[in-house]
Formats: structure tokens, sequence, C-alpha cells
């Protein structure tokens, strides 16, 4: 057997090529000596659809063969942007994007098997012709040593088509879609059979597809962004029926500093196709080891299928399906209480956030408000019925652990988690809640609450306007909202010795007199659940 060819040099060094400056003399002649270096008289030289790039690796190609050199070296040009269309392309082609990654990592893996130069270029081919790629930006690169230039995009705009040149998209997007529209957009454009412009890979639609999913990081977008992007990605494909095979998330291609991400699926062989490769051995060459520093680690096994979190009944997993029976003295005041409480918080996020981004975190008016908004939809929806407080309140602390999240939201759940039970144990003894089992209840919730957090009053957190309303509730409900404000109020002059507040300055935070951020939500909540 003939010796492998090598594919791109090494596929060890291909990120090595690309820190090279285009367009420069010595990198047409640093690629010129690497293939007599390397080529071992069989080379194939992948490279991404841009005029420059062509050019100069072409003329390395040329050089090499002008030198009298012998061997045989070829050229293969990937373009996979889905975005420039088949009108506007028509010359020049498409730009080759982060789906040239999947061609270096497939033809190199067929190299280092011992591959020959035509099944290298064969299987390059292939996948080059099986990818699209579409990409996204927040705004364009800065080249490092120039100065910063002006900003393209407006702070509510996003651009669709990014290229990783730092040339312009081909469509701006005004104001910023939600990310699930932002990814519709950018999957519809991929997959489409229909646009006579954009048309490019041979998907059936018919739940028969199977992809390898690429989400790429263009550069300055966080791992918990991508985790997120990857997430809605993974989502759109499988509402569709698209079988993923491999998912890759990571920092493939970059434009520099680009904040912006690309989708690329690679649509594999159907069984029975005159394909060169079948689905299994590309994702065999796909998952075999590389010690490139640029590869990232990927499962190499298929994404799940998220579970629902309904049982099959349609009830909600952990939820009672026979509750006691306890209702309120009036159920229509007892919801319009609950409708105010949440449109108090909701009133007072601008108020509570800019508290905390003083004392905290800045986040803490933003939790309360979708606690808040979700209390108001399940409302809506008829999930929260007024009839029977016990049941009502287990569904509020429901709504609170999955929309609120957070320290704030685990203290709320916990606290209306023990209201609940103590409620439940009390309603053998009336059917009907009156203030005195209200108040009991509420103070062996506030026990419970204690055996998860170590803060007591006086600790500047909302632990302080609870028990204070707790504690005054066998008094009266006004009495209850009275004490929770004038704890609420007292904290301005603390010294947190809990929460976030904790680990601030405290002498500036003295110096800004503003009461904790949790602890005026809880006034705000119980004010509002009084109607006062």
């Amino acid at each position: 057997m003939s010796s492998p060819v090598r594919t791109l040099l090494k596929f060890e060094e291909v990120l090595t090529l690309f820190l090279i400056q285009r367009g420069e003399l010595y990198l047409v002649l640093h690629i010129a000596s690497s293939i007599g270096a390397y080529s071992e008289n069989r080379t194939l030289i992948v490279v991404k659809n841009y005029t420059g790039d062509a050019l100069h690796f072409g003329l390395a190609s040329e050089q090499h063969r002008a030198s009298g050199a012998v061997g045989d070296i070829r050229v293969l040009i990937v373009g996979d942007d889905v975005t420039v269309g088949k009108t506007q392309g028509g010359i020049v082609g498409r730009r080759g994007l982060a789906g040239t990654i999947l061609v270096y990592k497939i033809a190199a893996a067929i190299s280092r098997n011992g591959g020959s130069l035509d099944e290298v270029e064969a299987a390059g081919k292939l996948i080059a012709q099986s990818i699209g790629t579409v990409g996204v930006g927040l705004e364009h690169c800065h080249v490092p040593g120039t100065e910063a230039g002006e900003t393209h995009l407006a702070a509510d705009e996003i651009e669709l088509g990014m290229g990783i040149h730092n040339e312009p998209g081909f469509q701006r997007l005004q104001p910023l879609p939600p990310l699930k529209e932002l990814v519709d957009k950018m999957f519809t454009m991929l997959t489409s059979t229909t646009d006579p412009e954009r048309s490019y890979l041979p998907f059936q639609g018919d739940g028969t597809d199977e992809v390898v999913l690429m989400v790429n990081n263009l550069g300055a977008v966080s791992e918990l962004e991508m985790g997120a992007v990857a997430g809605e990605a993974i989502k759109w494909l499988q509402e569709r029926k698209y079988r993923i095979r491999r998912t890759l998330v990571g920092t493939y291609m970059t434009s520099l500093n680009m904040p912006g991400f690309s989708f690329t699926l690679l649509l594999l062989p159907r069984p029975g196709s005159n394909s060169p490769l079948s689905a299994s051995q590309i994702l065999n060459l796909l998952d075999a080891p590389a010690h490139a520093p640029g590869w990232k680690w990927h499962s190499l096994i298929e994404p799940g299928i998220p579970q629902s979190t309904q049982s099959e009944s349609g009830s909600k997993i952990g939820s009672s399906q026979s509750e006691p029976a306890l209702a309120p003295e009036d159920p229509k005041a007892f919801l319009e209480s609950i409708s105010r409480a949440a449109e108090a918080v909701i009133r007072a996020e601008p108020e509570i956030t800019q508290q905390d981004v003083i004392a905290g975190d800045g986040d803490a008016g933003l939790t309360l408000k979708a606690g808040g908004v979700a209390v108001l939809n399940a409302i809506q929806s008829g999930r929260l019925q007024p009839n029977n407080v016990i049941s009502a309140i287990l569904t509020i602390a429901e709504i609170v652990d999955e929309d609120m999240g957070g320290t704030s939201g685990a203290l709320y759940s916990i606290f209306f988690s023990g209201l609940a039970k103590s409620l439940r144990d009390r309603s053998t003894a009336s059917p009907i809640v009156n203030l005195d089992m209200w108040s009991k209840s509420a103070a062996e919730a506030l026990a419970t609450l204690y055996k998860y957090t170590r803060a007591r009053p006086p600790s500047r957190t909302l632990i302080d306007p609870l028990t204070a309303f707790v504690e005054a509730l066998p008094n009266g409900l006004a009495a209850g909202v009275k004490a929770a404000k004038d704890a609420a109020e007292a904290t301005k002059h603390m010294v947190a010795k809990a929460g976030r507040g904790a680990y601030v300055d405290q002498k500036r935070l003295a110096e800004a007199n503003v009461p904790d951020p949790g602890a005026w939500g809880v006034a705000v909540l119980v004010s509002g659940l009084a109607g006062l």
C-alpha cells in the first residue's frame, strides 16, 4: 500500500495556518514550503471559498509545482453559506464557513487511516456538497492593532448571514427577535427545499433525514449562552423529526471576537444511496480521535429527546391527585388577593432591580416579576383554582420553583410548600380556612424554612419582613403587613449578615440607604395581598 496522503498538511496543523496573516507573501511561501515538507507526493489543500483564500492557496500550490517538485497537489474549495443566494453567488459561489471544519476532520481521518488521495478527495467533496451553514452576529469583530471602529449595529439589531472575514451579512433584523424565533428563521433557511435561491441540500422533511449539527461560536459568546443556543437548535430539529446523529458545540471557526454564532447541518447519506461513504462511516470518521487544539470533544451518542414534565394523565409530577378540601371564606376575594400580590411585584420590578444593582447582583426584581407573571398566567389558564386553598398554595409553590429560580425562588417555594402541608394537617378541623389556621400554618411554614437557611432577624434579608409578618398575623392581615413594611424599611440601616448583601462593601451599602431588595419584595407582596 502506498503511504497515506497528507491532507491539509496535518489536521493538527490546520489551526496554525489559520493564525497566519492572510494575503502576505510569506504566507504563500510558508504554505508552499509546508507542502514540500509534508506532501509525500500527494497533498489535498482544502480552502474556504473566499477570493483571497482561493488565490493564495492556489498560488502556493502553483509555486510548489513551479519549483520542480513532483507530486499530485489538489485543491478543494468549500462553500457552505446558505445565505448567499444562487443568483448572487452565480460566479463566485457560496462563502466558506464553519462547515469546512467537518470537511477537514473527515478527510483527515481517512488520510490517517491510510486512504489514497482519490479517497480523501472524494470524501472531502462529498462532505462539502452535503453541508450548509448560516451565521448571525450582534456586532462585527475588532481587528487587533486597529482603532475601535464605530458600532455597525444598533443595540436592538442583529445581522443575519455573517461571514468570518468581518464582511456584512445579508439581512438585519430589528428589533432583536427572541432566540426561538431567530433559530426558526436560521434553520428554515438551512432546510428549505422550496426557496429557489437557497435550497442547497436535498432534505426530505419526512422524518427520515439524518444530520450532524454543529453550533459554532464566532468568537465572543459565553459557554452558557452557547448551551442555550444549542438547546434551542436541538429542540427545533427534534420537533420537526430530524434525527440528530451527532451534536458539536464549541469554538471551531471564529471571526476574532465577533459576538455571534453559526449553525451547520451535515446531511448524512441515505441507506442504499450511491454515496462513496455511508452515514455510519462518516460518523466513525467524525468520532475518530484527533489532537488538534481547536477540535472540541463531542458526545458519541445522539442527543436525547426531553421528557415531558407532565404525567400521562396530564397532571404535574409531584402533585397530589386528591388534596383534602379546604375552602377560603370567599373564593373570589381569595383569587383577587393573589392577583393583586402578583401585580404588585410586577409593578415594583424597576425599583427592586435598582435596589439589587446596589445591594446584590441586579436580578431580584426580574426574579420576582417572573414569578408574578407566571402566577397571573396560571390564574388566566385555570391552573390555579380558588376553591381549595391547599391545592392553590401548592400550585403557587410549583410555579415559584419553576419560574423564579435562584435563592429567593427556593425560599418562597419552601415556605409555600410548608404552608400547604400545615393547612392540610389542619383541614380536618374545619372545612373553611380562618385567620387562626392561616396564622398557625404560616408559623409552621416559617419553621420549615428555618431548617434550610441560617438567616434570622435581623439579617438584612427577606427573612426579616417575612418573620415580622408571620409573627404579627394573629392580630390580623393589616397588622402583618405593617410589621413587614417596618421590618423591610429597617433593613436600610442593618449590616448584612446573610444573602448577597453580606458580600458587598457595607460602608457603601449604608451610604446608599436602600433596603434589602428581597426584604422589600416581601413587603410589596404582602401589601398587594391585603390590598394596602
